[in-house]
């Protein structure tokens, strides 16, 4: 898609052809009643994403991401947790830690998302 700028010239935008990565989170927590994935991508608690629990207990929900860096954390009914799999985080302004993932082609260099237990 072409988008118009002065003296009817055409820019097509700079993310048309970014291709978006499916990313699974998942987390173990078999006796919660909620589990939200919150993080930079759903501008944390604005638009959480709300993940569905299977008959083991996980939790799951698939994401499309752009290729980049990004933080999140788990709410599971309603405290915060980590992603205890995760082997990158990073401080946050809360005195907490925010779980560190890396979507696309460097994505090799971090630890994804994975089943996991919440910390206790």
């Amino acid at each position: 898609m072409d988008f118009p700028i002065a003296l009817g010239e055409f820019v097509q935008p700079m993310n048309a052809n970014i291709t978006k990565h499916k990313q699974t989170f998942s987390f173990k927590a078999p006796t919660a009643q909620s589990v939200l994935l919150v993080g930079d991508f759903t501008r944390w608690l604005k638009q959480p994403i709300s993940l569905h629990k299977q008959a083991d207990g996980i939790w799951k929900g698939t994401v499309s991401l752009e290729p980049g860096t990004y933080h999140y954390r788990f709410l599971v009914d309603n405290e915060w947790c980590d992603d205890p799999q995760c082997k990158v985080r990073v401080p946050n302004p809360f005195g907490t830690q925010n779980d560190v993932i890396q979507v696309g082609p460097a994505a090799n260099k971090l630890t994804a998302a994975r089943s996991v237990s919440p910390r206790q």
